[in-house]
């Protein structure tokens, strides 16, 4: 392997120092109180809310887990595993206007207003069980990264990516995510246009002759795997855009309702050209790196290897920015739910807005803890991530869109549909280690569903919440 040039070191490093100084500058700036440091004052404009929606759906995921699978089982099928995220993100701009007129901070506060306080507490430790998760492949990948740059070895780089991401996170809050989030957004999307054409051109068969010549088991959709198989990798990353928290508390920091819509269908738009580029970029891959060790760190090693340092340190940097942008965004969600869900809600019910702020700042450094401890439990980033984005897409995503939706969900029904989704993962995943090499999402979700509607169905009489709560406006439902 050859070892990465100081110009790609500087490269990575100038890129950090600058989204260092852009946090503390807005940490100055603009967090005066929690409700700055939550949902960024709910003032960010479309351009900034597109960039920060994008990058923090395309983190580690996208340029080491999915690029594992693309590597793994060629172009069409990463088309089969990418789908699932902009028809995820289609629904959601169509929801987008309901999550901006919502009143609450967190996925469980909505949850305690349509389900009871119990469904809060469950769902609670749902989502921090599955964005722990997320957070320990982000601060693995950053650690490749890093390892792979500097030679610094690979536990030490974790940790100081861990570091990072939350001195951004504690600092400026939702201002300094979301901003450093839309910046490292652009240069990602400009770095790998001027990679790809570089790539391409040392290829013998050439652009598109490497999508014509492709090796046996890299040709087809489903790749070396069956199609049950296959659709198992879709569901969870269908599942957890459309109830994505993260996604949730952005279109809850929209200036307004139509910020939120337009920022939504930006976000459709840019999602389809990340994962094309995406595709393309491991797809050179597969021809210039055939017998990788590490198929998590093919695109890093092919910005070392094969790339002029130049552009092979705006391509690092760029990958860089959006698994740093993703942790740090995931440190903030998670600490809110910590906040605002258990200790707020439970044990300091009368807390100041200084005391809910320094809180937030306190709880995050206790996330980055746990979840650099998680992540040391599994082999591989796509493990990982696996295990989280099933995790949450079935505990909260179907239990959040009866709560958004459906008027005939009562509270008993609601709770039990968290319950199943979260045990049924844990189930599945952790304690029978995915039998037949399916993903538990495919099973868990349906079931989530089929638990939310029967229990309600049985116990239609009992006492229920009006959909009309959860809004700013009552008449938010009539969009």
């Amino acid at each position: 392997m050859i070892k990465a040039s100081p110009i790609i070191i500087c490269c990575v490093f100038i890129y950090l120092i600058f989204i260092v100084g852009v946090g503390f500058y807005l940490s100055k700036k603009k967090v005066k109180n929690s409700d700055d440091f939550a949902v960024a004052s709910r003032s960010l404009p479309a351009v900034i809310l597109i960039g920060t929606l994008l990058a923090t759906w395309c983190g580690a995921g996208g340029i080491t887990g999915s690029a594992n699978l693309i590597w793994q089982n060629g172009p069409l099928f990463g088309i089969l595993i990418f789908m699932g995220a902009p028809i995820g993100m289609l629904l959601l701009y169509f929801v987008s206007g309901r999550i901006r007129k919502a009143t609450t901070y967190t996925i469980p506060e909505l949850f305690e207003i349509r389900y009871g306080t119990s469904a809060r507490v469950i769902s609670t430790i749902c989502i921090v069980l599955g964005y722990i998760g997320i957070l320990a492949s982000q601060f693995k990948a950053a650690g490749y990264l890093i390892n792979l740059t500097t030679g610094l070895d690979v536990q030490v780089a974790v940790i100081c990516s861990g570091i990072l991401m939350v001195v951004l996170a504690i600092t400026g809050g939702m201002f300094s995510v979301a901003f450093t989030d839309a910046i490292s957004a652009f240069l990602f999307v400009g770095g790998f246009l001027i990679a790809i054409p570089i790539l391409s051109n040392k290829i013998d068969v050439g652009f598109l002759g490497m999508f014509k010549n492709l090796p046996a088991g890299k040709n087809s959709f489903i790749g070396n795997l069956n199609i049950i198989q296959a659709i198992g990798y879709i569901f969870p990353i269908f599942f957890l855009i459309l109830g994505d928290q993260n996604m949730i508390q952005r279109m809850g920091a929209a200036k307004n309702v139509k910020t939120a819509k337009r920022s939504g269908l930006g976000l459709v738009i840019s999602e389809v050209i990340v994962c094309t580029i995406i595709i393309v970029v491991v797809t050179t891959g597969i021809y210039l790196l055939p017998q990788i060790d590490k198929p998590d760190t093919v695109i890093f090693q092919l910005a070392i290897n094969f790339l002029p340092p130049i552009i092979g340190g705006v391509l690092m940097a760029a990958c860089m920015a959006f698994v740093v942008t993703t942790g740090d965004s995931y440190v903030l969600s998670i600490s809110s739910n910590i906040t605002y869900d258990i200790w707020n809600r439970f044990i300091k019910k009368d807390a100041t807005d200084k005391q809910k702020l320094k809180f937030l700042r306190c709880s995050a450094v206790g996330v980055a803890v746990l979840a650099y401890v998680l992540g040391r439990f599994f082999p591989d980033i796509l493990s990982v991530q696996m295990y989280a984005y099933s995790m949450y897409g079935a505990s909260i995503t179907p239990a959040l869109i009866c709560a958004l939706f459906s008027k005939n969900v009562t509270k008993v029904g609601g709770l039990c549909g968290i319950i199943a989704g979260g045990l049924g993962t844990i189930l599945w995943e952790i304690i029978l280690r995915s039998p037949f090499g399916i993903k538990s999402a495919i099973i868990t979700v349906p079931l989530a569903f089929i638990v939310i509607y029967v229990v309600s169905y049985f116990t239609k009489n009992s006492e229920s919440v009006p959909i009309e709560k959860i809004y700013i406006n009552s008449d938010a439902i009539e969009e």
